[in-house]
């Protein structure tokens, strides 16, 4: 049996990158995915700006399990050549932070198109993409999201093959839940030889993004089936993405089609890190 090792998009519990150290300690992580640090893009970071996020990680203990990087986030006409070099840098400061893995995906159709006709053009992004990867010695892991190539599993198939196995995979459940993808055990036995990690998100199928455990997206059963799969021990990346509200007393009377919202982050993170982990208590 391999372990499951906890991480977490830490921005979701505060702006403050500080802030985002000390929550992920009170919670007991030994690592984050980084991807908004002081509400900048882990992208757009200055080499100084790493530098400085780095010494803050290391006087925490915390370390950076993924990169959770915009790239792939482009329409297929913008200028790639600028894109390539936004993922240098991406991939500059991933070796900075000592971290293996960058989240990406799988582009957006120009105006006019549909994307599921442009495989072969989102293949040759990729392959660029990869081609820089391999520069500086990270591995690319594909997230399946809407509107992009890569949106339900048969595509993220497609896309690992076309790569000769170069890219790999971050499996996303509750992206899964909102496109009307069985998770389990369609989509991960399908992608499951090319999983690296996993981004856990609950969601039901209606269009609600819920805590985990709460929703459609079969987390426990996942995450036990590839532990008995998984030759290592692997990450998961807790990503709540659950609603916060303020003014609690303006909402009495009123209704919601989702029952879970929060007045902050911080809460919503809070009530997320203990939904998952009574899914295997």
């Amino acid at each position: 049996m391999s372990n499951i090792i906890l991480s977490a998009f830490s921005d979701e519990y505060a702006d403050s990158f500080q802030d985002q150290l000390c929550g992920m300690q009170k919670h007991g992580f030994s690592y984050i995915e980084a991807r908004f640090i002081d509400k900048k893009n882990v992208s757009t970071l200055s080499k100084d700006e790493v530098k400085t996020a780095k010494a803050l990680l290391d006087a925490h203990g915390i370390g950076v399990s993924a990169i959770g990087s915009p790239l792939g986030k482009i329409r297929l006409d913008e200028d790639m050549n600028a894109h390539l070099e936004t993922a240098r840098r991406v991939f500059e400061t991933a070796n900075v932070f000592g971290a293996k893995y960058i989240r990406v995906f799988s582009f957006y159709a120009p105006e006019g198109k549909e994307i599921t006709d442009m495989r072969d053009d989102v293949v040759e992004g990729l392959l660029k993409m990869l081609a820089v990867a391999k520069e500086h010695g990270v591995t690319l892991c594909h997230e399946n999201e809407a509107k992009i190539y890569g949106d339900v599993p048969s595509r993220v198939r497609e896309l690992i093959d076309a790569t000769d196995g170069a890219l790999k995979c971050v499996f996303d459940m509750g992206n899964y839940v909102l496109e009307g993808v069985d998770p389990y055990p369609e989509a991960y036995e399908l992608l499951k030889k090319d999983i690296e990690y996993f981004h856990i998100k609950d969601a039901l199928s209606a269009g609600a993004i819920v805590p985990p455990g709460k929703g459609e997206a079969k987390i426990r059963e996942i995450l036990t089936a590839h532990s008995a799969y998984a030759k290592n021990d692997f990450f998961v990346t807790l990503e709540p993405h659950l609603e916060c509200f303020s003014g609690l007393n303006a909402l009495v009377g009123r209704s919601f089609e989702n029952p879970y919202k929060y007045e902050n982050g911080q809460c919503a993170f809070d009530d997320a890190v203990l939904k998952f982990r009574e899914l295997f208590a």
